[in-house]
């Protein structure tokens, strides 16, 4: 069943205002994915090419045919580093949206641009709603990739910090409706990868989206910009965690992460001048999958 990782900062554990986070949290453990190519048919048909060679790397399945987990690149493949941002919203969220809550955060992909740093973005399909344009940006822009963060962000297990739970009937569908919120949005080549609400999963998740084709994809830094207010906090915290091949969960929110595009700023250089290139996950799953 669920294990847990507990290496994350108590910024996580606040209660219902949770509902708009996730990667942040704890990392449940499973099987060990094995290597391979496994296209999604749950991205848009642009997402999928037709050159074998050309579709995004994916994993094989797991253990028993679980759907596969990846959490880190090889760290014998060079000084690589992946940042990875969670652009968080829940199905239920708009009113607070329309009242001026922004769960969006500009500056932030300003910032990663002027920096020129690949990253995926890991987006619900309720943020490619609120924000149609940002996230045809954003997909369009050969600097990111986006990848999928659920439609709802509604947990895919019991107790997974005060989420709403989906029922079993209405996983798969709900990693469905959030591809079709991408590719309403205008997002030409989602990648088939998949990451949980609140990084909460379990077997019975796992079993439930093998027919989804994706390769979830969790983290090996915890960065802490969850509700942080230090930024320089948060920056000291992904450079004394990152090593080759690593994976970095942040968040794109700015009202629930406002100091994560100064933590950047700060990080983006430091990785630089200690000999880091960063890459999207896409190279890192390639780099393990041997594509």
């Amino acid at each position: 069943m669920i294990s847990r990782v507990h290496d994350v900062t108590l910024a996580w554990v606040l209660g219902a205002t949770l509902a708009s986070l996730t990667g942040c949290g704890t990392a449940q453990e499973t099987p060990a994915a094995h290597p391979g190519a496994h296209p999604a048919p749950s991205a848009p048909r642009a997402a999928i090419p037709s050159s074998s060679s050309s579709r995004p790397p994916t994993l094989a399945p797991g253990p028993g045919g679980l759907t596969p987990v990846f959490r880190n690149g090889p760290r014998t493949h060079g000084r690589t580093v992946a940042l990875t941002f969670d652009a968080d919203m829940t199905a239920d969220e708009g009113p607070r949206a329309a009242a001026g809550e922004r769960f969006d955060n500009p500056r932030l992909i300003a910032a990663l641009r002027a920096l020129k740093v690949p990253a995926t973005v890991f987006m619900t399909g309720r943020w490619a709603e609120q924000y149609p344009v940002q996230a045809r940006s954003i997909g369009r822009d050969p600097l990111f990739e986006i990848a999928n963060h659920s439609y709802s962000h509604h947990a895919f297990t019991g107790d997974c910090y005060d989420l709403p739970t989906l029922s079993q009937d209405r996983m798969r569908a709900d990693v469905e409706r959030a591809y079709t919120a991408f590719r309403r949005a205008g997002v030409p080549e989602p990648m088939p990868y998949f990451r949980f609400p609140g990084g909460c999963y379990d077997r019975l998740a796992l079993k439930t989206l093998t027919s989804a084709g994706v390769t979830v994809v969790q983290w090996d830094v915890v960065s802490g910009d969850a509700f942080a207010t230090d930024a320089d906090a948060v920056a000291r915290q992904v450079l004394d965690g990152v090593r080759p091949g690593s994976v970095v969960v942040m968040h794109c929110t700015t009202s629930a992460a406002p100091v994560t595009e100064r933590a950047v700023r700060t990080v983006v250089p430091e990785l630089r001048r200690r000999g880091f290139r960063f890459v999207k996950v896409s190279e890192l799953i390639g780099d393990a999958s041997g594509r």
